[in-house]
């Protein structure tokens, strides 16, 4: 796998120097309006979490999520933090109110996980390594939704991307972990935010309804697409089917997103979500693929009222990429 779009020996990628590292809290540094985007497409940041999705879009390519893999001590943590956020929903159950969605119980979800997140952090890390907590906890906090609007989209999801992207920056996860990253630690992740958006009626941040892709995610259908290059069965004018996207969901994230769409979503497929409905008539996985990494960078990473939320700190800086 190739962690940038060229490929680095592995004894020239330089050692994070935890030493002499100064981290930050991370704040928001695309305020000012559109304009802003030009600073935010060549900083750091943008360089890194693009080469980021474009090197875990390569590590998943033919792979199943339920294929047998082995798992860093990181990754098992990583699943653990997870677990433990989902457990709180428990803890908050959904309360009886006059208003069918956003329930109010989310804010108390949300105020257990912002409190606790620094500390779950922290408790992955060695002792030499907790000072980054703090910045890394921000982007973790900002990964399911808001709190004010009960609401979530990919700008949530782009939050979680940036949180994973932090511990390679650090050196804490391997080229070999990126599988089970993806397959496992995030396919984990979309369980626990489809949870929050059925338990607590959650509203799509900033859809543009039968226009946007989904209503809430856009990289499991990056990387769900991945897996599906060279399938021998699967095409893309089949993942429509009942019968194609039932059966195999359970190994293929874009599939998963499709029958979790025809879940929640009544009426024609091609009506409430036109857009994939569209996709169906690609000839092959490898131009879906491509083309859905195109359109995220246009249709995500270049909308302003997406990134003027995204949150800049030392690992993801707002500085000129070199």
């Amino acid at each position: 796998m190739k962690m940038a779009t060229t490929s680095i020996p592995r004894e020239e990628i330089p050692k994070f120097d935890i030493e002499n590292h100064q981290f930050v809290v991370p704040t928001k540094q695309v305020g000012m309006g559109p304009e802003d985007i030009p600073k935010w497409e060549n900083s750091e940041a943008y360089k890194d979490l693009t080469g980021f999705i474009q090197a875990m879009n390569e590590a998943v390519k033919g792979k199943k999520v339920g294929a047998n893999r082995s798992l860093s001590p990181m990754i098992v943590g990583l699943l653990k933090l997870l677990e433990t956020l989902d457990s709180y929903i428990a803890e908050c159950p959904p309360v009886d109110q006059p208003q069918r969605f956003g329930n109010k119980a989310f804010r108390s979800w949300f105020d257990k996980m912002k409190q606790n997140s620094q500390d779950l952090i922290s408790n992955l890390l060695d002792e030499n390594f907790k000072k980054a907590s703090e910045e890394i906890a921000v982007y973790l906090s900002d990964s399911f939704g808001n709190q004010t609007r009960i609401d979530y989209g990919t700008g949530h999801e782009l939050a979680f991307l940036a949180f994973m992207l932090c511990f390679y920056k650090l050196g804490l996860l391997e080229e070999s972990d990126a599988e089970a990253l993806i397959l496992t630690v995030f396919t984990r992740y979309l369980v626990l935010v489809r949870r929050l958006q059925l338990s607590y009626r959650m509203e799509p941040a900033g859809s543009q309804g039968v226009w946007a892709l989904d209503d809430h995610q856009f990289l499991p259908f990056i990387w769900g697409s991945a897996q599906l290059v060279g399938h021998p069965r699967i095409q893309p004018k089949s993942f429509i089917k009942p019968e194609i996207y039932e059966h195999f969901a359970k190994d293929y994230m874009f599939l998963s997103c499709i029958k979790y769409i025809n879940e929640v979503k009544t009426g024609p497929f091609a009506e409430h979500s036109n857009q994939l409905w569209n996709i169906s008539a690609v000839p092959n996985w490898e131009k879906v693929n491509a083309g859905l990494v195109k359109m995220y960078k246009a249709e995500v990473l270049a909308k302003f009222p997406v990134i003027q939320h995204f949150w800049f700190g030392s690992l993801l800086s707002i500085r000129p990429a070199t």
